[in-house]
C-alpha cells in the first residue's frame, strides 16, 4: 500500500502530502478510522480528497492510504434485496457491527459470499485482483 499523511482538513476535504504514488479517483483510507474517501484532485504529492464520512476529529499528520482503485461498485446475488449506504456497505451487516448507528470507519463485506444465485448452476466467487471477487455463474436451462 501507499501511504501519505494529512496536511489539511476542510469539512468532507482533506489534503494529504506524500501521495505521489496515488492516481485520481483512487479509494483512500483516511485517519486512524480508516475513513472512506476519493482522489478528486493531485497536485505533485498533494491530493485533494473528498471522504465519504464524517470527518469530525481527523487530525494533521494521521495516515492516508491508497488501494490503488477507483470507487466501484460489486455486482453478485443478494445486491437488489439489500439495502445500502452511498458507498455500498449493507445496513443489516453494519447494525449487525455497529449497532443502530453507523459509525464511521466501519468495514463490511459488500455481498454476501456464502448466497447463491437463481441463475446459476454452481456458485464461484473468484478473485481477479488483491481484494476484488467476482461472481461467476452460468445461466440454468432447465427454468
Amino acid at each position: 500500500m501507499k501511504y501519505g499523511r494529512i496536511i489539511k482538513v476542510s469539512g468532507p476535504l482533506v489534503i494529504a502530502e506524500g501521495m505521489e504514488n496515488a492516481k485520481m479517483f483512487d479509494v483512500v483510507k483516511v485517519g486512524n478510522k480508516r475513513l472512506v474517501g476519493e482522489i478528486i484532485e493531485m497536485r505533485g504529492d498533494k491530493a485533494s480528497i473528498q471522504v465519504y464520512e464524517e470527518t469530525s476529529g481527523l487530525g494533521i499528520g494521521e495516515p492516508v492510504e491508497t488501494t490503488g482503485e477507483p470507487l466501484s461498485v460489486e455486482l453478485g446475488p443478494g445486491l437488489i434485496e439489500t439495502m445500502f449506504d452511498g458507498i455500498q456497505r449493507p445496513l443489516d451487516a453494519v447494525m449487525r457491527v455497529a449497532g443502530d448507528f453507523i459509525t464511521r470507519g466501519v468495514e463490511v463485506p459488500s455481498l454476501d459470499r456464502e448466497k447463491s444465485g437463481i441463475l446459476n448452476q454452481q456458485k464461484s466467487w473468484r478473485l481477479c485482483s488483491s481484494r476484488r471477487y467476482y461472481w461467476c455463474c452460468s445461466r440454468n436451462n432447465n427454468n
